[in-house]
């Protein structure tokens, strides 16, 4: 369930009503992702007065990537990615922008991309992640894609559809997130979901 279905909760209907339900639920879905953007802003400006080192926002297809992984490989082309990100998002019922855009921060489309903790791939899976969502090659673009697709659907069920909490427990891990009572104020992770909200398309 992609986030507009998300915001509208799966309820059926009339097809007269369509238009007037769907641009609530954007409008309601934009409000979120701005007080959430705010939220996050708010926490990084405070660890940049605690002296953290804050990255700046990627630029490009071409990225390296953002999260510390090393890559020895090209980025995929675009139409490739727009290829793994259409079929993942469309099995998984993920939004295409909030997939790519976390691809994008994660291995910058280097699909060998590999992280000094071991997370491998587009989306960078841990090795027990991409174990216990039956991956079996992480390098594999197609199967990576899809994987990384299903565990952001499962955080965000988890979570109740908060895309704050559900970044923070992709990048902190859930485990982190539950004992914290939501993001666990880690510079690197409040970073990583500002990075991401400020990337995601505001749509009309």
């Amino acid at each position: 369930m992609g986030l507009l279905a998300a915001a509208l909760g799966g309820t059926p209907i009339r097809a007269q009503d369509a238009p007037t339900q769907q641009r609530n639920a954007v409008a309601a879905m934009q409000e979120s992702l701005a007080k959430q953007r705010a939220s996050v802003q708010k926490q990084v400006e405070q660890t940049r007065t605690d002296g953290f080192f804050i990255l700046p926002r990627p630029e490009g297809l071409g990225s390296p990537p953002v999260s510390g992984a090393q890559a020895s490989c090209d980025p995929l082309p675009p139409a490739e990615v727009d290829s793994l990100i259409g079929q993942a998002a469309m099995h998984q019922g993920v939004d295409q922008d909030l997939l790519r855009t976390v691809m994008k921060m994660e291995s910058g489309f280097h699909p060998c991309a590999v992280s000094e903790k071991g997370a491998m791939g587009l989306m960078q899976l841990m090795p027990a992640t991409a174990e216990q969502l039956g991956v079996q090659d992480p390098f594999n673009p197609s199967q990576n894609v899809d994987a990384g697709a299903r565990f952001l659907k499962d955080l965000l069920t988890r979570y109740g559809g908060d895309l704050f909490r559900a970044l923070g427990a992709y990048n902190a891990g859930p485990s982190r997130v539950d004992a914290a009572g939501g993001v666990p104020a880690f510079p690197e992770t409040l970073n990583y979901i500002q990075q991401i909200l400020s990337s995601l398309p505001i749509k009309p």
